[in-house]
């Protein structure tokens, strides 16, 4: 039987385990922002989408409230990136696409391109990166 609680200025509609959030359910945060998913001891774990209020938003697996394991992060301007997370970074393999058409592929690490290469919006080879530096 699903419940609704408020707290930290939003709304959490699902399963409680002892009073805090657990199972599926859905956060409406007091900013317009929207979790649904998966839970675990109060805090997002599992499968889960999570849309802000300016239409940014990730489709994927949260460990401990952040992004991570496989996952979708698209931005409202046309940004999006497909590949691992870790601790909510952009981490290990992926694919980011800027609005313009142009391609990063390759490896990340704390959110940057580590070990990738940089294509044009016409597949041609742009530029990489070695151990996060530009060549």
């Amino acid at each position: 039987m699903a419940e609704t609680i408020e707290y930290e200025g939003g709304a959490y509609t699902g399963k409680l385990v002892d009073g805090v959030s657990h199972s599926q359910g859905t956060y409406t945060f007091a900013s317009g922002a929207k979790y649904v998913g998966e839970w675990k001891d109060g805090k997002p774990r599992g499968q889960g989408t999570k849309t802000w209020a300016d239409g940014d938003k990730y489709v994927g697996e949260y460990k401990d409230d952040k992004r991570h394991g496989q996952g979708t992060g698209s931005r409202s301007g046309g940004d999006k990136y497909v590949g691992e997370w870790k601790a909510g970074k952009m981490y290990g393999e992926g694919a980011y696409t800027h609005a313009d058409g142009t391609e990063t592929l390759g490896g990340w690490k704390f959110g940057c391109p580590w070990n990738a290469v940089v294509y044009d919006s016409a597949g041609k080879l742009k530029s990489s990166y070695k151990d996060g530096v530009p060549q």
